[in-house]
């Protein structure tokens, strides 16, 4: 049954109409072309990410689904850009559904203001003549940011992303409506977080040090999550103030629930060499990184991102770390 849609702030919206066992559908027309596989990508964490998937080829043309804890409950997002008809076609199903919809162009990157960014390199200059219409999405999840990024936290990327994927798949829960066909989960929500033992976390290969800081943000998930609402030095202000999460972690943070511009993720294994060498042929250290992206405030975070969108990173050679366990030894 079709029914009107009126949102307060959802300039662009098209239509939406209630589909039953079908889902949520609404149709936005964003006023450029988004590119809105790429701009999705910023959420996924690895390839083997389970709570997102991608379904068909080409990442501007596929279906992307996400599994999702939304304030208002469970929901699966299925997401899909219609260039040849300048639209994005959203599904949701779940009790989240509605407010999972309402999220998508800022998801999308309806809220980011790319204006003021001078590219004041050639290099840059040329990555944005490849992609003019990339912006910076904010999913308005806190926690939903926060728990992979802790996981991430001075391990390997393929020991983060294990760690990650098993948490949500033995703690977690399935989407809902076909995300469970799609084999699409949920990340487990706060109370759940709170009370997993602390020898679950380590055959999760999740340290003392990084569950406790999970376990102390979930014992205050609420106020993490109003703080999505919050200017993005409030966000920090409470995302340091938690045991176990510092500069790095925020930075992770506020660049995927708040689509911050001029978050960088300074103390990053390859971000300072990775822009380092890209435009100035020698890998950075922190200081020095932090020194070279001044004149580009308040958007200095656009410069490592679109630097790592482009895969343009100091080349790797040798071989690669091996995972650590944090089991006990048997």
């Amino acid at each position: 049954m079709a029914r009107t849609y009126r949102p307060g702030s959802g300039v662009g919206w098209a239509s939406v109409c209630d589909v039953g066992t079908a889902g949520l559908v609404r149709v936005w027309r964003p006023d450029w072309p988004c590119p809105a596989g790429r701009i999705l990508g910023q959420q996924r964490r690895g390839a083997a990410d389970p709570t997102y998937r991608v379904e068909g080829a080409g990442s501007d043309r596929a279906r992307h689904w996400r599994g999702i804890r939304t304030p208002a409950g469970p929901a699966t997002l299925a997401v899909q850009a219609r260039a040849d008809l300048g639209e994005v076609h959203a599904e949701a199903w779940g009790h989240g559904a509605d407010w999972a919809l309402t999220s998508v162009p800022g998801l999308l990157g309806a809220d980011d203001d790319p204006s003021g960014f001078d590219p004041q390199h050639p290099v840059l200059t040329e990555i944005l003549r490849h992609h003019p219409h990339w912006r910076l999405g904010r999913s308005g999840l806190v926690m939903e940011a926060l728990v992979p990024s802790i996981i991430e936290q001075k391990v390997t990327g393929q020991e983060a992303f294990a760690g990650f994927r098993a948490l949500v798949v033995r703690h977690g829960e399935p989407a809902p409506g076909p995300g469970a066909d799609h084999r699409l989960w949920i990340q487990p929500d706060a109370a759940t977080l709170r009370v997993i033992p602390s020898w679950a976390w380590l055959h999760l290969h999740v340290d003392p040090a990084r569950s406790r800081a999970v376990v102390a943000a979930a014992r205050v998930a609420d106020s993490l999550e109003r703080a999505a609402s919050q200017p993005p030095a409030e966000v920090e202000r409470r995302l340091t103030s938690l045991p176990g999460i510092g500069r790095w972690t925020s930075a992770e943070v506020r660049t995927r629930a708040l689509g911050d511009a001029d978050a960088v993720s300074f103390g990053d294994y390859h971000v300072a060499k990775d822009v380092g060498w890209a435009l100035t042929g020698t890998a950075f250290d922190d200081a020095e990184l932090e020194e070279f992206l001044e004149p580009w405030r308040p958007h200095r975070g656009r410069v490592p991102a679109l630097i790592a969108m482009a895969r343009l990173g100091r080349p790797r050679r040798g071989p690669r770390m091996a995972p650590r366990t944090h089991l006990p030894a048997r």
